[in-house]
């Protein structure tokens, strides 16, 4: 599992067999036996959470808009797309 980085204990992260066909850009974040999945295109949106309050979505929603170029670089450096 490729990290992108970590941010206020949280690891942002992707798994490196997503199925076939591959789905589109997304990261997931893991922290404190918390999940949640996010889309990074078209738009940055919460596609799961399990355990994540609304207001810790809304900060993972935050710092994913804020690194998200550094996280579709990642995305792109490990599958090659």
């Amino acid at each position: 599992m490729p990290v992108a980085f970590r941010h206020s204990g949280l690891r942002y992260y992707f798994f490196s067999n997503e199925g076939q066909p591959p789905e589109p850009p997304h990261v997931h974040v893991k922290g404190g036996g918390r999940d949640a999945k996010v889309w990074l295109e078209p738009e940055v949106l919460i596609a799961d959470s399990y355990g994540f309050n609304r207001r810790e979505l809304s900060n993972i929603l935050r710092t994913v808009v804020e690194n998200r170029d550094l996280i579709v670089k990642a995305w792109h450096d490990h599958f090659g797309n």
